[in-house]
C-alpha cells in the first residue's frame, strides 16, 4: 500500500534543511506520496527509512527501460487504472519486426522505415521506437547476422531479441553489448538458461506462458532466477483476449497487489491483413500494452498509432502549451500584420499551420494562458484586455512593427473597446473566429 505524507515524514530526518529543494520535510514528504519527487533528494536520510520508504514508494508496475543513450525508452511504472484518475506515465513502445528470414533488402527497408518515422505533432517528436528482431528460421547463425546488420544500421534505437532457442539468443545478443535490449522468449522449458544469459548481459526479459496463472508461475520462477526486469506475455492471441488479460493483470497489480504481475506487459499485433493489425495494436495502446509489436510502419498507419498513444499518455489534468512569445511565421517584415492568441498547443500548431497555409508573412503573439484555448481562458479570467496589453508591452513586438494594429480572435470580438484603452496608440482588428478562415482573410488584407 502506499504511504501517504504524514506518514513518509515521520520517517524523514524533520531537520528543514531545504537540500532537497522544498523548504520543509513534510512538503518534501507530501511530494514523495504523490510520487513527484524522489527519494534520492534527501542526502540525510537513514538507511532503514531508504529501504522501508523506497519498498512503499515504489511503482505497483516496474519501471523498465529499453536500449540506451538518446532513444531509450521507458515502459511500466504505472499507478491506475484510467488516465482520468491521474496520467499514464510512459507510453507504449511501437517496435515493428524484421525476420531473420526477410532478405537484406527487406531488412534495410525495415530498418529505413524506423529511422524515418519520426513526425512532429503538436509540438512532440513521435516516431517508431523499437526494431523486434524474430528468429523465425530458428537458426542461430541467421538470427546473429541479422542482429549485426541493426546494430550497425541503427546502432542507436531499442531492440528486441524475439526467439526462444537459447544458441540463437547468445549469439544475437553479443551485438548489443552495454545497450540494454530485450530479450524476448523465455518459457517454462528454457527459463533457466535465458534468465542466465539476460543477467550476464544486463538486458530485460520477456516471459511467455500459456495463460494467467502460468504466467504468474513463470514470472516468480523468473524472478527467483535473479532476473528483476521482466516483460508478460500471457499468450493473448485474438483482441478479446488482450483486452482480457492486459485488464486482469493491471486490476490484479493495483487492485490486489499482485506482485506477481506487476511487470510492463507486450502484445504482438502483427496481422497479415494491415487494417486488422492496426485496430488490434489501437486496442492494445488503450488497454494497457507497453510494448506492441507491429508488421511495418507504413506512415498511414503511423499517424493513427502516434495520434492514439499521444492522446492516451497525455496527462488530462495538464493542458498541452507551448512558450510566451512572438513567433515569426514565414520571416514577417515590418509591415507584416500581427496576430494574438493563447498558448494551448493545439490552437497555436492549428493556427500556425494556417498561416503557413495563406502564404502571408505574419508576426504570432502566443501568450501565456496556462494551456487554455481562447473561449476558456477569457472565461477563466486569463485572456483579458489588461493580460493582452501587458503582454504586448512586455513582448518588444512593438519596435519590429511598422504599425500599431493588433489582431484578436473573432470569439472575443469583446475585447476590442478595452484592448484600445489598454493600448494606446493601437487599433485593435478583429479577426476570424474559427482559424480556418485565416488564410482567405490574411490574403484579402495584402489584395
Amino acid at each position: 500500500m502506499a504511504l501517504t505524507g504524514v506518514e513518509i515524514f515521520k520517517m524523514l530526518p524533520k531537520t528543514n534543511c531545504k537540500k532537497c529543494g522544498f523548504p520543509t520535510c513534510l512538503a518534501f514528504a507530501m511530494q514523495l506520496a504523490q510520487r513527484k519527487a524522489s527519494l534520492d533528494a534527501c542526502p540525510d536520510v537513514s538507511e532503514d527509512a531508504k529501504q522501508k520508504l523506497g519498498e512503499a514508494s515504489a511503482p505497483p508496475i516496474r519501471p523498465i527501460t529499453i536500449g540506451a543513450g538518446a532513444r531509450a525508452v521507458k515502459v511500466g511504472e504505472e499507478t491506475v487504472l484510467f488516465r482520468h484518475e491521474k496520467k499514464f506515465v510512459n507510453p507504449s513502445i511501437l517496435a515493428i519486426t524484421i525476420k531473420d528470414t526477410d532478405g537484406d533488402d527487406a531488412a534495410a527497408a525495415k530498418i529505413s522505415e524506423c529511422l524515418t518515422s519520426e513526425i512532429d505533432r503538436v509540438g512532440q517528436k513521435l516516431k517508431i521506437d523499437a526494431l523486434c528482431l524474430v528468429n523465425e528460421s530458428n537458426d542461430a547463425g541467421k538470427f546473429d547476422a541479422l542482429a549485426k546488420a541493426v546494430a550497425s544500421k541503427a546502432p542507436d534505437v531499442a531492440v528486441i531479441l524475439s526467439t526462444e532457442n537459447v544458441d540463437a539468443a547468445k549469439a544475437a545478443i553479443a551485438n548489443f553489448a552495454g545497450k540494454k535490449p530485450l530479450l524476448y522468449g523465455a518459457t517454462e522449458a528454457n527459463a533457466e538458461e535465458m534468465a542466465k544469459l539476460a543477467k550476464a548481459s544486463g538486458a530485460s526479459l520477456g516471459i511467455k506462458a500459456d495463460g494467467l496463472d502460468a504466467l504468474s508461475t513463470l514470472s516468480d520462477k523468473v524472478k527467483g532466477l535473479g532476473v528483476e526486469d521482466i516483460v508478460l506475455d500471457s499468450g493473448a492471441k485474438t483482441a478479446k483476449e488482450m483486452v482480457e488479460h492486459n485488464t486482469y493483470i493491471r486490476r490484479a497489480v493495483l487492485k490486489k497487489g499482485n506482485k506477481s504481475l506487476g511487470y510492463p506487459v507486450i502484445n504482438i499485433a502483427v496481422r497479415e491483413d494491415n487494417m486488422l493489425e492496426t485496430l488490434i495494436a489501437g486496442l492494445s495502446i488503450a488497454k494497457y500494452a507497453a510494448v506492441v509489436v507491429l508488421s511495418s510502419a507504413e506512415k498511414w498507419k503511423n499517424l493513427v498509432m502516434f495520434t492514439l498513444r499521444q492522446n492516451i499518455y497525455t496527462d488530462p489534468q495538464v493542458p498541452m502549451q507551448v512558450e510566451q512569445k512572438v513567433y515569426e511565421i514565414g520571416s514577417p517584415k515590418a509591415e507584416s500584420p500581427l496576430i494574438v492568441t493563447t498558448n494551448f498547443s493545439l490552437t497555436y500548431f492549428i493556427v500556425a499551420g494556417e498561416i503557413e497555409n495563406s502564404k502571408v508573412p505574419t508576426w504570432l503573439a502566443i501568450m501565456d494562458c496556462e494551456g487554455l484555448s481562447v473561449l476558456t481562458a477569457w472565461a477563466a479570467g486569463k485572456f483579458t484586455a489588461s493580460k493582452i496589453a501587458a503582454f504586448i508591452k512586455d513582448s518588444g513586438v512593438e519596435g519590429k512593427i511598422a504599425n500599431k494594429e493588433l489582431i484578436i480572435p473573432g470569439y472575443v470580438a469583446i475585447l476590442s473597446g478595452a484592448l484600445e484603452e489598454k493600448l494606446e496608440g493601437w487599433k485593435i482588428t478583429v479577426g476570424p473566429r474559427e482559424a480556418n478562415a485565416l488564410p482567405s482573410y490574411l490574403k484579402s488584407r495584402t489584395a
